[in-house]
């Protein structure tokens, strides 16, 4: 019975008096969220992705590399998207620009 009372009191109040959110105040966490993802995750890994271009980007032959798999090599040639490898001493092979994971001298 007391609680009967005490909600439609709470119903019957008038709109000026029932808190009313903003769209801004609203969406102000997820902006927040957004804004943390973005310089934890997106930043760093353009970081990483431009130092890595560079770096392949300034490959020539004679440089000693390691590549994303673990393949010793030296560069005996640059392609556009490619480099010619010489992992032995008769044995070439070509690999993506993309694969080389160090460089080890240069």
């Amino acid at each position: 019975m007391i609680f009967t009372g005490l909600f439609s009191f709470i119903q019957d109040a008038p709109a000026a008096a029932r808190p009313q959110g903003n769209f801004i105040t609203a969406l102000l966490p997820f902006i927040l969220v957004f804004v943390i993802f973005y310089l934890l995750i997106i930043m760093p890994s353009r970081k990483k992705q431009r130092r890595h271009q560079e770096m392949v980007g300034a490959l020539k032959p004679g440089d000693k590399i390691v590549t994303t798999g673990g393949i010793y090599a030296s560069i005996m040639g640059v392609k556009e998207d490619r480099l010619e490898v010489k992992i032995s001493s008769n044995v070439k092979i070509e690999i993506t620009k993309n694969s080389v994971g160090a460089i080890l001298s240069q």
